[in-house]
């Protein structure tokens, strides 16, 4: 498929709005009290029942949320705990360790993982005995396949590990990373109380490729205090010399009414929203000039990792940790905050330690809220998630999937999509909707004709601005 990208700064002016990024549908802004513990057992039992038919049992993704932080990042708007106190770690493993036991005790044994991802917080704030506790424990409980089929990822920050960690991790079977940098200028790095040296990230990275990590992913942020185009350009350089085989480069947001570390980011450094769009461009410009592929939503990727070779072949998929090529899992989320995706339903556990260790000292599962998804849901998702994916709909296909009309039952959205004809941004015909390279860089504004909730103004939600 073509992959190419057409930057057209007044476009984005004109259509940059605020709108969800589409890790599920629907978005959490839906997700309501009255999905309870039991639905989710029910859940559960569904997806266990339709395994038992399939020819092979129907695999697991496992999501574990490790909230710690040694210091605050002003831009992070994750749930973390910022804390110096390095015994904190073992009460939490205790409880994470126990809804372990708890969740894999409703899912059929032979139900195998075959995608496994840590994530924060900091996840490598645990020592090295501490991670292998936790691979131990979720070894002990859950079918967990050995590395050379699974997908085994970690977060890491770069201060955080040395290479003896990294051999570590590798031996409990990790074999993907992703390494969070943001930027390598150095005022850049004080305006975001977060100091690391390319050293200490080039040694991660370096350690990683020399243990046999089949990927390794580097996080960049665009739009933080200071940054100019030609302070970015210097870190593009640093990153694509080192040869990544993805480049994550995400939007800053400044939401400082929702996240308070954010408050302490003098506003007036920002860059300007026109500097930052040609930092944008740049962005792209470069890295695709380097051989990286657009997959989209703030990801590039070389063109044989395993994301393109799945966007050319029309098996993406996305979820709470971004784009995947595991869709026929069932994704369970444990620890603090974390989200899972199990049959026809999203749930997500209770959000503060305190009200997580009373919820699992007393031998229940932590979960608080979620939602059941309609057939209207599941028919949106599947609209939505192949436009965010694949940058086309066959609406011939949609309909034999779901025996609709899609010219009756979409006629109101597809006049919306006729809108975007006129700037370029689609081309449309009785078959297909195809997102054209002027678009792609503006996809949340396409997919969101499709959101319901957002068409009847059904809760209210703070979005980030697409661009």
């Amino acid at each position: 498929m073509d992959q190419s990208i057409i930057f057209d700064p007044e476009l984005i002016k004109r259509y940059d709005k605020s709108g969800p990024r589409y890790t599920s549908y629907p978005t959490a802004v839906q997700f309501d009290e009255r999905f309870t513990i039991e639905t989710y057992q029910a859940w559960i039992e569904k997806s266990n029942e339709l395994s038992r038919t399939l020819p092979k049992p129907k695999p697991i993704s496992l999501y574990f949320h490790i909230p710690f932080c040694d210091t605050v990042c002003f831009y992070c708007g994750c749930n973390k705990v910022v804390t110096k106190d390095r015994t904190r770690s073992s009460p939490y493993l205790d409880r994470l360790c126990k809804e372990i036991e708890m969740q894999a005790a409703l899912f059929d044994d032979n139900r195998p993982v075959t995608q496994l991802h840590w994530g924060g917080g900091t996840p490598t704030f645990l020592n090295n005995d501490e991670m292998r506790r936790l691979m131990d424990c979720t070894r002990k409980h859950f079918n967990v396949v050995d590395d050379d089929v699974g997908e085994f990822s970690i977060e890491i920050d770069p201060r955080e590990a040395d290479a003896e960690k990294v051999a570590v991790l590798r031996e409990l079977g990790f074999n993907r990373m992703s390494l969070g940098i943001q930027d390598f200028d150095e005022k850049v790095q004080k305006a975001v109380n977060r100091i690391q040296s390319e050293e200490q990230t080039l040694l991660v990275l370096n350690s990683a490729r020399a243990e046999g990590f089949r990927s390794v992913s580097v996080d960049l942020i665009y739009g933080l205090p200071f940054q100019s185009v030609e302070s970015f350009r210097r870190t593009l350089d640093r990153i694509i010399a080192v040869d990544p085989d993805r480049i994550s480069v995400f939007n800053y947001a400044h939401l400082p009414e929702l996240f308070k570390p954010q408050r302490r980011i003098n506003e007036a450094d920002l860059p300007l929203p026109e500097e930052k769009l040609r930092i944008l461009q740049l962005t792209i410009e470069h890295l695709q000039q380097a051989g990286y592929v657009y997959i989209g939503m703030d990801h590039f990727a070389k063109p044989d990792d395993e994301l393109c070779l799945a966007q050319n072949d029309d098996t993406l998929y996305r979820n709470f940790q971004g784009y995947s090529t595991h869709a026929d899992c069932d994704l369970v989320g444990m620890g603090v905050t974390s989200i899972s995706m199990v049959g026809s339903s999203y749930s997500q556990n209770v959000k503060g330690m305190d009200e997580y260790y009373a919820v699992i000292d007393a031998g229940k599962l932590p979960v608080y809220r979620g939602v059941d998804l309609s057939e209207d849901d599941i028919l949106r998702r599947e609209v939505i998630t192949r436009l965010i994916c694949h940058f086309h709909l066959n609406m011939p296909r949609i309909e034999r999937e779901f025996n609709i009309n899609f010219a009756e039952y979409f006629a109101a959205e597809l006049g919306d999509v006729k809108q975007f004809t006129g700037d370029g941004l689609v081309t449309l015909d009785a078959e297909e909707i195809r997102v054209n390279p002027k678009g792609r860089l503006l996809i949340r504004n396409i997919c969101m004709v499709f959101d319901r909730y957002l068409r009847e103004k059904q809760g209210a939600g703070s979005f980030s601005k697409v661009i």
